[in-house]
């Protein structure tokens, strides 16, 4: 086996700051774009002449080309070099974006989603790798801070500047507005960087274990994407792709654990550092994802706010999140991570906590409390976690390790969404059901009520059918306290795995393969 390459040494300060903003650049364009088109499907669909739900694929398309190509960074890596594949992911990233823009029918669209969600792939692995070789070493949490601040704030940006990019230009501006910024990210990266390229090697594909991936990978992501519109198990479609799901990993975990060149680096779990780290990272950003997810719906479809005003009070989370950042960044290295990973659990429990006891009479400013507070959270959430799954890892893993840990945490990501609006609604059909049965003429609330809408009118249908609103309003606010309740609950479940951890330094071994 031949020797590990020596360490790059790190870049000057100049430079560093610039190569920072380049890599965030795109980071911050792709997580972006995972969120962005959220909002602006009904304005898609419309344009297009199709219906919502096939206006959907533009987002499944996407999630599931992305999902397949993250795992792959490792192995792509080493066959082309981290800084021709960074760059060319990010210049085929501009050239997909600009195609989604000029689509003038759903298939091209989808077409361009795919392209767009497989180059986008090793982006987001890539720019951790080539910012922490670009640091020293004492500051590699800082270098790991500025990374997370993007991945934090991009998926909340998202729906708000989606809904006013549609609202006020229109729908393909959600697109264009990737050129400018990855033609800038993508140049500066290659002045920067291309000097620093890795070291290649012609590995042989691994057709199987690809054919695979995609097989299982796309299967699954399909159907938690699918899972509530079909009724999740009560739908054909929906068991067969989980039997393909279940069979296929199988599968894939078998051949990849017995294959001398396997396209995923599966060996990384057996380090428990990497494990437990994972487990933790992926788990709790898959219950925070599906709280992004519920707490805008709930604002937008049962308490009247527009998607301005939700993006506005839910915007907040970043303003701590990126205060605090720098700060963590500076005294990672001086603490054990895993106080500043419980520090980020006990408040995202505390929050949660916060948001269980939200009425439908809450005003704007009681909504933003928590949203500020969660700021705190973030901060010491990404920063400790990923500084504890890369740690003693050699730089040359680093690359594998990121895109499998960003793996399971996307894919986790897809599960938290699907799994906490499914529990959402099933939880309101009954709490309707049970507010339901108390409205009838014979209970003296609902009689006062109703014989108060006669008298301005208003005969007995709409009049029941105000109490029906009401009723579906109650029972969704009461549902959301129920998934805001477990999250809490399962944030201080996940404190095990952070001590389950072992200690470490803040930082991958610079060769060699450490022993934890």
């Amino acid at each position: 086996m031949s020797a590990a390459p020596a360490p790059l040494p790190p870049l000057e300060p100049g430079a560093r700051r610039l190569a920072t903003v380049a890599l965030s650049l795109a980071t911050f364009m792709n997580v972006l774009d995972t969120t962005i088109a959220n909002v602006s499907l009904p304005n898609i669909a419309g344009d297009l002449g199709v219906s919502p739900t096939q206006g959907t694929w533009v987002i499944t398309s996407f999630g599931v080309a992305n999902a397949i190509a993250v795992p792959l960074t490792g192995w792509l890596s080493q066959r082309v070099g981290q800084v021709r594949l960074f760059v060319a992911s990010v210049v085929l990233f501009v050239l997909a974006s600009l195609l989604c823009g000029l689509a003038g029918s759903l298939e091209m669209l989808i077409a361009a989603r795919v392209l767009q969600g497989a180059v986008a792939g090793p982006m987001i692995p890539l720019s951790q790798a080539l910012l922490l070789q670009a640091y020293p070493r004492e500051k590699s949490g800082m270098a790991l801070a500025m990374w997370s601040m993007t991945t934090l704030v991009a998926p909340v940006m998202g729906p708000i500047l989606g809904g006013w990019l549609s609202d006020n230009l229109s729908w393909p501006w959600i697109f264009y507005i990737n050129v400018p910024v990855g033609i800038g990210a993508a140049w500066m990266s290659w002045q920067l960087l291309k000097h620093r390229e890795t070291p290649t090697r012609k590995l042989p594909i691994d057709k199987v274990g690809l054919a695979l991936l995609v097989i299982w990978v796309g299967a699954l992501q399909i159907l938690l994407d699918k899972g509530k519109e079909l009724d999740w198990f009560q739908s054909a479609e929906i068991v067969a792709l989980a039997v393909v799901t279940v069979v296929g990993f199988a599968l894939f975990v078998v051949w990849e654990l017995t294959e001398e060149h396997p396209v995923v680096d599966l060996s990384l779990f057996a380090r428990p550092n990497f494990l437990f780290g994972v487990i933790a990272l992926a788990t709790a950003y898959g219950v925070f994802f599906g709280n992004v997810v519920v707490l805008p719906l709930w604002l937008q479809q049962y308490m009247g706010y527009t998607a301005t005003w939700a993006g506005l009070v839910t915007a907040p989370i970043g303003i701590l999140a990126l205060l605090l950042s720098p700060a963590v960044g500076k005294i990672l290295p001086r603490t054990d991570p895993r106080r500043l990973a419980t520090v980020a659990f006990l408040v995202f429990a505390l929050v949660s906590f916060m948001r269980a006891g939200f009425s439908t009479d809450i005003a704007p400013g009681s909504i933003v409390v928590p949203q500020l507070i969660q700021g705190i959270a973030m901060a010491c959430f990404f920063i400790p976690l990923v500084s504890i799954t890369l740690s003693g890892l050699p730089m040359e893993r680093v690359p594998s390790a990121s895109g499998v840990s960003n793996f399971v945490r996307i894919t986790c990501g897809a599960f938290g969404a699907s799994l906490m609006t499914t529990l959402w609604e099933r939880r309101a059909a009954l709490h309707h059901e049970q507010l339901a049965a108390q409205v009838s003429v014979y209970n003296p609330i609902a009689g006062d009520t109703l014989n108060q809408l006669q008298a301005q009118g208003i005969d007995l249908t709409r009049g029941l059918g105000i109490l029906e609103r009401q009723v579906n309003v109650q029972a969704f606010s009461l549902a959301a306290n129920d998934v805001f309740w477990l999250s809490g609950c399962l944030f201080l479940l996940l404190l095990v795995s952070v001590w389950l951890t072992h200690p470490t330094h803040s930082r991958p071994a610079a060769t060699g393969d450490a022993a934890h």
